[in-house]
């Protein structure tokens, strides 16, 4: 009688556990600015302009204070973000230049998967919004590579403004041509939300790359009365489109709260290189350089990552970190087994934010962009352009980079050098230059 009694209570009790819901996967978002400045969120220190929910992300997770990109201008360092290597090892080491004009050869690497393919095959619903710049042709773009779904640009800059023509590269969706009635920012932070309500009940992963605040220079008609107090005009047009940019950020994470996803989404926020001071006005200070350079003010970017519940709210963390670390923080947060590759050069960073890990994910960061090459070895960093001497500085001490230190640390930069030379031979030639296709 009690053998029968125990086989009837364990009969009730196992189905509950086999009905019971395995885990949820973790959402991935990774939203990319453009050309955005060291200097422009309020998190960062900005004076004049309010970027509210961008700053949030920081309040709720991580900003990174030396948080770099791979390269001084955009399509390279989005190349290294979604491979999770350098860009370099491909020969991917320039901007294209336009369409019509650029090399036939331009696009990611054939078999090197993307994180959007790692994720698909993982089992992720992959959308994607913004620019691409990383293929123009068939075979190279958004639904080739990983991504279910596309709203976006193929090429490196587009209008906001939907009165002016529309560029020769149009907007699409998926692979069809579109007409667009509101402002780019809104339209696809619009676009993003939806995707996010679209996708709520099954793990996703948004790749939202915004072409704000890169030029051309027009302002968000919306914002005019929340800037008109700025007095330069120029600066005024940029505030307009960052303050567009922080409302649509804001768009996004009002998306993952309303549909009960923020707790189990990872955040990232990134600029893909530093701000060009003298076309827009995005400030890097106090950082020397600016985009297309390799001082820190064209590499060193806002880098900011949330993931509520996971990582500690509020923390600053001081050690370099790479756009190609996203890639594998973000195999990590989904359960996805890192792939045993040696070229695999960016690093998961959860074991350090979560303080089980010691040391920095990198000890050494290394760019080369034709003339130009740099490295950052522990707190020295290297500078070598065509033509000039070797430059030396210690970050640590000297974050703007004033005061070349080459001559009186001539085994440091023997070191570097070494160092540089080492990373070089994993590297390539570049296969295109902007726009050398015809």
């Amino acid at each position: 009688m009690l053998r029968s009694t125990l086989f009837l209570l364990l009969a009730a009790v196992v189905p509950a556990f086999a009905q019971s819901d395995p885990p949820q996967k973790t959402n991935i978002v990774v939203i990319v600015a453009d050309d955005l400045g060291y200097a422009e969120l309020g998190c960062q220190g900005c004076p004049d302009i309010a970027t509210p929910n961008i700053d949030s992300i920081a309040r709720d997770g991580v900003r990174f204070t030396a948080g770099y990109a791979t390269c001084a201008v955009c399509a390279p360092t989005r190349a290294a973000l979604m491979l999770g290597r350098y860009q370099q090892r491909y020969g991917f080491e320039h901007n294209p230049g336009p369409p019509g004009n650029s090399s036939p050869v331009f696009g990611l690497p054939e078999g090197v998967p993307t994180l959007a393919e790692r994720l698909r095959d993982a089992g992720y619903s992959t959308g994607m919004v913004g620019k691409w710049h990383l293929g123009y042709s068939k075979g190279t773009r958004p639904l080739d590579r990983g991504f279910q779904e596309f709203f976006g640009f193929l090429a490196g800059a587009h209008d906001y403004d939907p009165e002016k023509p529309q560029n020769a590269d149009p907007l699409r969706r998926g692979e069809e041509p579109v007409t667009e009635k509101e402002y780019l920012t809104r339209a696809f932070s619009r676009e993003a939300a939806a995707f996010i309500k679209k996708r709520a009940g099954e793990p996703f992963f948004l790749y939202m790359t915004f072409n704000a605040v890169h030029a051309p220079m027009q302002p968000d008609p919306a914002c005019a009365e929340r800037v008109a107090g700025i007095k330069n005009a120029d600066r005024r047009k940029f505030a307009s489109m960052l303050t567009s940019l922080d409302d649509a950020v804001g768009v996004i994470l009002a998306a993952l709260r309303e549909h009960k996803v923020e707790e189990r989404t990872l955040v990232f926020f990134m600029s893909d290189n530093g701000g060009p001071t003298l076309q827009t006005t995005s400030s890097n200070t106090p950082l020397s350089g600016q985009k297309g350079m390799v001082y820190e003010g064209g590499i060193r970017v806002p880098y900011l990552a949330r993931w509520k519940g996971r990582l500690p709210a509020g923390k600053v963390y001081d050690e370099p970190v790479s756009t190609m670390d996203i890639h594998a923080t973000a195999l990590a947060a989904a359960g996805v087994k890192l792939p045993e590759d040696p070229n695999l050069d960016g690093a998961s960073l959860l074991p350090f934010l979560e303080g089980k890990a010691e040391g920095r994910p990198h000890e050494a960061l290394f760019w080369r962009m034709g003339a130009q090459a740099a490295a950052r070895v522990g707190d020295w960093k290297l500078v070598m352009e065509k033509g000039e001497p070797d430059a030396l500085f210690n970050l640590k001490e000297d974050i703007g980079e004033r005061e070349n230190l080459a001559v009186e640390n001539a085994e440091k930069l023997k070191e570097l050098r070494a160092a540089y030379a080492e990373w070089e031979k994993g590297t390539i030639a570049a296969k295109w230059k902007r726009g050398a296709g015809k």
